[in-house]
């Protein structure tokens, strides 16, 4: 496990580039956090290191938003993902292998998950504005 404090969007941003640099593009990563912690915030970071320009915002509505960067981002919120019938009905499994493929909620859908998915937990800090990131 590695952690990171972020004091600021800026310190998540970067460091969400700094992790996404060690990814290929074809990986799931699966975060944890509370509402407000900066799942979002981290995910713009990991996406603009794939050149994703376009805005990047949750898809608590949608399930999943598509960018398209060096390599296709895909951003799924699983809040409302209750089982595997909800998980296939978002076309989760489709998306597998074709590029970055980034899950907010994941706690609802660990049984699921591949098992070379990437784990990163956000926390609040000491203060309103630091956070804790730790990729597992």
């Amino acid at each position: 496990m590695t952690e990171y404090i972020s004091h600021s969007l800026e310190d998540t941003d970067r460091i969400a580039k700094d992790i996404a640099s060690t990814f290929k593009g074809t990986e799931v990563i699966a975060m944890k956090g509370g509402l407000g912690v900066g799942k979002t915030t981290f995910t713009r970071g990991l996406a603009a290191h794939f050149g994703v320009s376009e805005g990047v915002h949750s898809p608590t509505f949608a399930i999943v938003n598509e960018y398209k960067g060096t390599v296709p981002v895909y951003h799924f919120d699983m809040y409302r993902v209750m089982d595997e019938d909800d998980l296939y009905s978002t076309g989760f499994y489709d998306y597998l292998g074709k590029g970055l493929i980034i899950i907010e909620w994941s706690e609802n859908i660990l049984e699921y998950l591949p098992e070379d998915a990437v784990f990163i937990e956000l926390s609040y800090g000491e203060d309103e504005n630091t956070r804790i990131i730790k990729r597992m």
